[in-house]
């Protein structure tokens, strides 16, 4: 973020550095500034209105997420069913789980 920030040459007037993104919502929440964060860690408090997003060019940043296992992991058949389920299911889960983004 903070290359990002550099990068947008976006003004920074003081910072904080707090250990987990529940630290840093709560902190915005208590009115103490403004942060960027994944959205789907404020998707309740977006709802509930107790923050907002601001528009800023180049945000949102996008990112793909992979699951990753040790390379020579022997899976158990409740993961192996799990890993099945996961590749059938992806779309569908997208779609009923991450909808919401698309709206904020």
């Amino acid at each position: 973020m903070e290359k990002f920030i550099a990068n947008n040459e976006l003004p920074v007037m003081k910072k904080m550095e707090l250990t987990s993104n529940e630290a840093v919502k709560q902190a915005v929440i208590a009115g103490l500034g403004c942060s960027i964060m994944p959205l789907i860690g404020i998707k309740n408090e977006l709802n509930d209105g107790q923050l907002q997003i601001v528009p800023v060019k180049g945000l949102p940043i996008k990112s793909n997420w992979q699951l990753i296992w040790l390379k020579n992991k022997s899976f158990s058949p409740v993961a192996e069913l799990y890993l099945e389920y996961l590749k059938v299911e992806k779309n569908n889960i997208i779609k009923e789980k991450f909808e919401w983004v698309g709206k904020h």
